[in-house]
């Protein structure tokens, strides 16, 4: 069992690097082909992601570094230029629009997606509230509401993307750290889920993607060559791996069948290319990081220290679930990739810093 001072921090950085590894080599095999007809390089976007990495790879030096107790001072200042940066999606000149949906700030030749540090954001904000507000986090006004607001307005700007993936990921971060804090489940909690989710029944009626997302997920096969062809093709490509996989690259649905299969469905080449063993592989490199994670927190004799443990374990690992779950066909797709492993700048980044945290909460609880 891994009890030692050593061992958590240490398989959590081997469980990280694995993780980004996996992704370097599987963004090249997915995207090699594409980026040689697109950009004319195989190496285009594997190039990108390992600057990506050597820049998250700093991030996560820095934040190793920097004590833990410098982002409750930072929570709100942070908060306030996450909701400024998810705003400025709607500013002409800033705001680009991908797929139909506006979720990146372009600065110059730098382009970021604002939803991904805001969800690092709320993380120390919810942090730094619910060890403040201690025992009246069990009454409503005065301290589960004032969880709540913030973190709403976040979602909500996110959800005007429209992102509804990273906000149901908010939603269900600020449910669980609550709920941990001490928050009455049967009395405050759950009526706000039910209303959330009266709320979020609305909203998927508003938003005709959604809607259109949600009747893919209950027969994909009704419409095999339009609406459903990403989830046939993603099904297809895990029937095809069978338990062992094809072998590296041998993958055929990476060949234009299957889009995205760089980002939001990496795991679905993993499950041909590598089979069930491969897709089972990441899945236990999850849990890995999931128990290193808890294991921080559960270290952590600090309320503040103990509380961003949880959240940032969270903000990575229910991600991880629902991506999974999307491939496979289990919810709606929602446009989240797979942390450390799909191609995005943004995210791996965000999660690097997450990681670096960690261990700046492990080294610091275990030396006090």
């Amino acid at each position: 069992m891994l009890t030692g001072t050593r061992d958590t921090d240490r398989l959590l950085i081997i469980t990280t690097f694995i993780l980004v590894a996996v992704g370097v080599v599987m963004i090249y095999s997915t995207s090699s082909i594409m980026a040689v007809k697109r950009f004319g390089s195989e190496y285009f976007f594997v190039k990108k992601h390992v600057v990506y990495f050597a820049v998250g790879l700093a991030a996560l030096l820095a934040a190793i570094k920097i004590p833990y107790r410098f982002y409750f001072k930072a929570a709100y200042p942070v908060l306030a230029i996450s909701a400024i940066a998810l705003i400025c999606i709607y500013i002409p000149g800033l705001g680009v629009k991908v797929g139909g949906a506006k979720r990146w700030v372009r600065l110059g030749p730098l382009t970021f997606q604002p939803s991904e540090p805001a969800r690092l954001a709320v993380v120390m904000f919810l942090a730094y509230s619910l060890a403040s507000k201690g025992g009246r986090i069990r009454q409503f006004s005065t301290g589960l509401l004032p969880n709540l607001v913030m973190p709403g307005i976040i979602a909500g700007l996110i959800l005007l993307e429209p992102d509804f993936g990273t906000a149901a990921t908010i939603a269900a971060l600020v449910f669980i750290l609550t709920f941990l804090a001490g928050a009455r489940f049967f009395k405050h909690l759950l009526p706000l889920a039910v209303s959330g989710g009266v709320i979020g029944y609305a909203v998927v009626h508003h938003f005709s993607y959604m809607m259109n997302r949600i009747a893919v997920f209950l027969d994909p096969w009704k419409d095999p060559a339009g609406a459903g062809f990403q989830i046939v093709q993603s099904l297809i490509a895990f029937g095809s791996g069978g338990i062992y996989g094809v072998g590296l690259g041998q993958g055929k649905q990476k060949l234009f069948y299957l889009p995205e299969a760089h980002t939001d469905f990496i795991l679905s080449v993993i499950g041909e290319e590598f089979g069930f063993i491969g897709v089972g592989g990441v899945m236990a490199l999850y849990a890995a990081f999931l128990y290193c994670g808890v294991s921080i927190a559960l270290k952590a004799k600090d309320m503040h220290a103990k509380y961003l443990a949880f959240g940032l374990t969270l903000m990575i690992t229910l991600q991880a679930v629902i991506n999974m779950a999307v491939v496979l066909g289990l919810v709606p797709t929602k446009g989240l990739t797979l942390p450390f492993i799909s191609y995005g700048g943004t995210s791996l980044v965000v999660n690097m810093v997450a990681v670096g945290i960690l261990l700046n909460i492990w080294t610091t609880e275990n030396r006090a």
